[in-house]
């Protein structure tokens, strides 16, 4: 059973006295609610404080649109947490335990697309589409687009410049091979994109009301 609620001393909870918990993303306070699940009787009102439970994981953990699997997941994550011992009517089944599974099966590389996580799913179907082009001008110019996305995913998500040809060979690992960019062509600079990306965040800080107003 999960641990419950730590006991204090004097007032007072230390952290060496506390358990570890499973999934320290969502913190000790749900886990602590986890607990507080596992030892209600009734069935019902289980499945009610383990839903309650679930929608405050959404709150800390939120999904995105790509993410088909998500309430899986966070299902799966309550199960783990309550060290599989929440007996409750939920949308999913509970999650293999680790002693019986056997791992997730080796990813073939057009499930996985060897892409880094930053550059979304719209970047590997846009690869896909210029790969069934056939070879010419329509299919470099799709590349060349490409390639300047995945320049600007990358400084979105990563600080300082990126060098083109670190670009153009992610651009051929992710399209095994199929789809390349001449070392010739320049791709958009890294300065026009970080300076479209301040103005951008610029923009938003100031219709939210965080820029002053000029006099």
């Amino acid at each position: 059973m999960p641990e419950p609620i730590a006991t204090t001393q004097q007032g007072l909870t230390y952290n060496s006295q506390r358990p570890d918990i499973a999934i320290p993303e969502y913190g000790r306070v749900v886990h602590e609610l986890v607990a507080h699940c596992v030892t209600i009787e009734d069935r019902e009102e289980r499945n009610k404080c383990a839903a309650a439970v679930v929608s405050v994981m959404r709150t800390l953990v939120p999904g995105s649109k790509e993410m088909t699997d998500h309430e899986e997941k966070l299902w799966g994550h309550l199960h783990v947490m309550a060290n599989w011992e929440l007996d409750i009517d939920g949308p999913f089944p509970p999650p293999a335990k680790p002693e019986e599974d056997p791992g997730p099966e080796r990813l073939t590389y057009t499930q996985m697309g060897k892409r880094p996580s930053f550059y979304g799913r719209l970047v590997e179907e846009l690869i896909e589409k210029a790969k069934a082009m056939p070879e010419g001008e329509e299919r470099n110019a799709l590349s060349m687009m490409i390639a300047n996305l995945l320049k600007r995913q990358y400084l979105t998500w990563n600080k300082g410049a990126v060098e083109d040809p670190l670009i153009r060979a992610q651009l051929r690992e992710m399209s095994g091979g199929a789809l390349d960019v001449p070392a010739e062509v320049e791709l958009v600079s890294s300065s026009e994109i970080l300076k479209s990306k301040r103005k951008t965040s610029n923009n938003f800080r100031n219709r939210g009301g965080g820029g002053k107003r000029k006099r």
